[in-house]
């Protein structure tokens, strides 16, 4: 019997090549919090590329938190398991880099708290600029009072020692049915979160400006009277 042939499949989800943008990462991610996820999204759909949001059950502890950044990728699942889970942890902290946000693949948990008050003083330390989690968070208005933006499904006091474990960093996860791969750009705000494969970022970045600059004429158009179908007609949408 011939062995299988995971040839290709392997290859489509190795580890993607370190894109360089023509920008440094930071004003990358800096000009990335100036658009929203709307107008990225809609720059995807013209691309094709029409599934790319996070759930969306994962939302931000509170409405105005916005943030984009560098994907540092975590999964992890539920897990009884105790050993070297501390050392772990700290290793994984300590590889986080500056731009990054937290993309937290829990596996589908739904009962402990991934993200905590001392796991943000550390990413802060570290230079990254929010995380994104598919699970919980805990110690909420510690974390609030350190002004870090969080995006998350829920709130538990349930620490993850004993309930669940690290199965690995900086490695392709899944975020619903979105793969996520180390150096993606992440935008997430009141909308939600969404994935820019790295690649296409920065051209993603630039068509999302001038849709941003261009819903500055159209919202013009509406103030000034014209009826809708007449915003239609000169170039404009709703």
């Amino acid at each position: 019997m011939d062995l299988m042939d995971l040839g290709n499949l392997i290859k489509s989800r190795a580890r993607k090549k370190t894109t360089e943008f023509p920008i440094s990462e930071k004003e990358l991610c800096d000009r990335y919090e100036q658009v929203t996820t709307p107008m990225v999204n809609d720059v995807l759909r013209e691309m094709e590329m029409l599934y790319q949001t996070f759930p969306n059950n994962i939302m931000p502890l509170r409405e105005e938190m916005r943030v984009a950044g560098i994907a540092f990728t975590i999964k992890g699942s539920k897990n009884l398991s105790l050993e070297n889970e501390m050392v772990e942890r700290a290793k994984m902290l300590e590889a986080i880099h500056a731009n990054s946000v937290i993309v937290w693949d829990t596996c589908g948990d739904d009962e402990s708290a991934q993200w905590g008050e001392i796991m943000t003083m550390a990413s802060i330390r570290q230079g990254c600029r929010g995380a994104i989690v598919d699970g919980g968070v805990r110690d909420t208005n510690k974390v609030l009072e350190q002004n870090f933006p969080v995006f998350c499904k829920y709130r538990s006091s349930n620490g993850m020692l004993g309930r669940f474990r690290l199965i690995g960093y900086q490695m392709p996860v899944v975020m619903g049915n979105v793969h996520v791969y180390p150096g993606d750009v992440v935008l997430a705000d009141i909308d939600g979160a969404i994935a820019v494969p790295r690649e296409i970022a920065y051209e993603v970045l630039l068509r999302a400006e001038q849709i941003r600059d261009n819903e500055e004429g159209i919202k013009e158009m509406v103030n000034s009277g014209m009826k809708p179908s007449e915003v239609v007609e000169n170039g404009g949408y709703f």
